[in-house]
């Protein structure tokens, strides 16, 4: 089995063809999909997508970029709401993203802060994007560190050093399809660290991996991925598969495989 841990299946981008995409995902042997919200609207449609397939679940969340201004009190009480509801497994996606100038850190690290409390209070894990944004995501989780604290770093872009503080703090790196791209860094870390700690994602529509860099993403690829990811730790794929499938369910609560 394949899994795909972040794939916003729910987006605009497949309204024409939705079920056409899952007949290929599941053909292809991904038996597992979570797809995340990044704001209280796109949160209601990926628990509605959940509702609609067994294999598929929810994750509520507030993206840094929707964080640019404060965030009025009153999304963080439908963000709640929302988490609570049945097939919500993860607070996510959520963090920092500094790549692009003019976006209001400080609103990006309260919001952040706060949904980490969120996840807290409901002992659930959470699903973080960061990009270019390191340090400060590093030193909030630090700061906001508890027991039992984990997670995921989604579409994890970070070198090896990142990636072994990351799983001391007790998140779990998601690799998706630019692990295959020639610039990468993510062989690298998909050798140096066990293969516990590793998960699949496309980040679909987003990020195509070759052979379909530049092609709208979809959750069959993850098989590529998992399939680079067997290749470069040279192991077998079916014993890639059967592990990231193990520490996606175990990280996620979910029934036995």
């Amino acid at each position: 089995m394949f899994v795909d841990i972040h794939c916003h299946l729910s987006f605009p981008e497949f309204d024409e063809d939705r079920n056409e995409v899952i007949k290929r995902m599941t053909e292809e042997g991904v038996g597992l999909l979570i797809d995340p919200g990044i704001d209280v609207p796109t949160s209601r449609k990926s628990i509605e997508l959940a509702r609609d397939f067994d294999f598929i679940y929810a994750n509520v969340g507030l993206h840094p970029h929707e964080a640019e201004l404060p965030v009025d009190e009153s999304v963080f009480e439908e963000l709640l709401a929302l988490a609570r509801l049945p097939k919500v497994v993860a607070i996510g996606e959520i963090g920092l993203d500094y790549h692009y100038p003019g976006y209001n850190r400080s609103a990006q690290q309260d919001a952040f802060r706060e949904m980490l409390k969120m996840a807290r209070s409901l002992d659930m894990p959470v699903v973080i994007h960061c990009r270019d944004a390191w340090e400060d995501m590093l030193h909030i989780l630090s700061e906001e560190s508890h027991s039992s604290m984990h997670g995921v770093m989604h579409c994890f872009s970070g070198d090896t050093l990142i990636a072994e503080e990351c799983i001391r703090k007790g998140f779990k790196l998601s690799i998706p399809g630019t692990v295959t791209y020639k610039r990468s860094l993510l062989p690298e870390v998909v050798r140096a660290v066990a293969l516990d700690d590793l998960l699949t994602e496309t980040d679909a529509p987003y990020l195509a991996p070759v052979p379909n860099r530049g092609k709208r993403n979809e959750p069959a690829w993850v098989s590529i991925v998992t399939t680079a990811i067997a290749h470069i730790r040279e192991i077998s794929l079916k014993e890639a598969a059967e592990g990231i499938a193990q520490n996606s369910f175990e990280l996620f609560r979910l029934p036995t495989l």
